[in-house]
């Protein structure tokens, strides 16, 4: 066999055939490899074009959102032709750069339970690996709704009108930043009543209106005080003089007419001074020595404008600003707490109904430029903020304010580099509702910012 002359010949054979096979096999390696791996391309490449859809996505709802808020000041007055128009021109100018076309956007206005904007939009998105499948797109869609007609606002703005307003510039800002303020929440109303607004100028005091004889019933003003500080006096007797002139004589002193009263009231009793309770018209009939709910009238000679009760009488409110005169002293717990009455309503002012169909925020602003100063009992600065605040126990008229679900931002004014109040810190509902502005301009941005932030838009997904 070894001597075989044919053995080379099959050798050479053999090899061939064996070189055949092992390329054989290797082709149907790369067969079965290719097959096995279309699956592994497959899920990679959904990955891809999923992804890239997931993109789309979320850029398609940041631009529902936009057009929806750009949509809600105007949608109350648009044909829903107008709504539908406005919605695709918006959307096209913010939804760009993502190499897709043909987006559908479909817009409407509601009043149900609230005026709202509802904007929803679809788009198909170009495969590029599932095509290979069938798969020659992938739908995205999204929806945004702008609702803001289900809460309203009732502000309350406490504003010191007191000497030191007078000086660089103050009071000149505050008018200003106060009628811009107003002018941002009129235009966040849609109807009527959306946002009441009240207006507190104090000092010491504040005013609740001239007395009218024809309108006025004062049934909650305790005119004690009053009466025996604002008297008519006569005199008889030899020489028409009184005791204590040159001759005997009587003195008759009778409190003079109350329609001569300014309109002034100081702080009630405490501690309802510390109370938005109504006043009780029986309290009058109360012995001495106990707390009256009734508001002491005041004959304060540096008596400030009236205050306004909640309205959405924007030119009065105007003109009401427009009036304001720095004068007199201090006394921020009064002003304070004349705003919360305004909010809740009594005596000389009328809060409205709340409608149980939506929610309210009740907001109180307070801006003051300095310490307290006076009161009705006090003429230094710590008992006059402890009625406030009191400082230990954070007792006072904050905590019962805020404890009622109102929300407090307070304002210093310093200018004169006084310290930081830590009352009107304190005060504040948070520290980011408490601003501290060393410039009578900065009065304007603070108002911007308080005001951007009562009339921001929801956005509800």
């Amino acid at each position: 066999m070894t001597n075989d002359p044919k053995r080379p010949y099959l050798l050479s054979r053999l090899r061939c055939a064996l070189t055949r096979f092992r390329l054989a096999e290797r082709g149907n390696v790369a067969i079965t490899f290719a097959f096995a791996t279309l699956p592994v391309i497959g899920l990679i490449g959904s990955a891809v074009d999923y992804s890239r859809a997931n993109a789309v996505k979320v850029s398609l709802q940041s631009a529902l959102d936009s057009t929806a808020l750009m949509l809600a000041k105007d949608a109350p007055s648009m044909t829903s032709t107008q709504l539908q128009s406005a919605a695709t021109k918006y959307f096209q100018a913010l939804f760009t750069g993502q190499n897709v076309s043909n987006p559908t956007i479909n817009a409407r206005y509601t009043t149900d339970g609230g005026s709202a904007v509802i904007v929803n939009g679809s788009i198909d998105v170009p495969t590029t690996f599932l095509d290979i499948v069938g798969v020659n797109s992938v739908t995205v869609d999204g929806s945004s709704t702008t609702k803001w007609g289900s809460s309203r606002l009732r502000v309350a703005l406490v504003l010191d009108v007191t000497g030191s307003m007078a000086s660089d510039g103050k009071m000149t800002a505050l008018k200003s930043a106060t009628k811009n303020l107003l002018t941002t929440l009129k235009n966040a109303a849609t109807n009527n009543g959306d946002v009441y607004v009240s207006i507190i100028p104090f000092n010491k005091d504040v005013n609740v209106g001239a007395y009218d004889p024809a309108t006025s019933n004062l049934n909650w003003v305790d005119w004690t005080e009053w009466d025996a500080n604002n008297q008519t006096c006569t005199s008889s007797g030899y020489g028409g003089w009184g005791w204590g002139g040159n001759g005997w004589g009587n003195t008759t002193c009778t409190p003079k007419n109350h329609n001569t009263w300014n309109g002034c009231v100081t702080d009630r009793d405490q501690d309802y001074d510390q109370l938005a309770t109504a006043p009780n018209p029986d309290d009058i009939n109360l012995p001495n020595g106990k707390a009256s709910t009734l508001f002491p009238a005041e004959q304060y000679s540096s008596c400030p404008v009236a205050m306004m009760g909640l309205s959405y009488n924007w030119s009065a409110m105007n003109s009401l600003v427009d009036s304001m005169q720095p004068v007199g002293n201090t006394n921020q717990p009064i002003g304070l707490v004349w705003g919360w009455q305004s909010l809740v309503g009594g005596g000389p002012l009328t809060a409205p109904a709340m409608d149980s169909n939506y929610q309210y925020q009740q907001i109180i602003i307070l801006l003051s430029d300095g310490m307290n100063t006076q009161d009705r009992w006090y003429s230094q600065q710590t008992p006059v903020d402890n009625r406030m605040y009191q400082t230990g126990n954070g007792s006072g008229t904050c905590a019962n304010i805020k404890a009622a679900g109102v929300t407090i931002y307070t304002l210093q004014v310093n200018t004169g580099r006084d310290p930081t109040s830590t009352l009107l810190k304190n005060c504040a509902s948070a520290s980011d509702k408490f601003f501290l502005l060393t410039q009578a301009n900065d009065i304007s941005s603070a108002f911007d910012t308080i005001g951007t932030n009562l009339t921001k838009l929801r956005v509800a997904k």
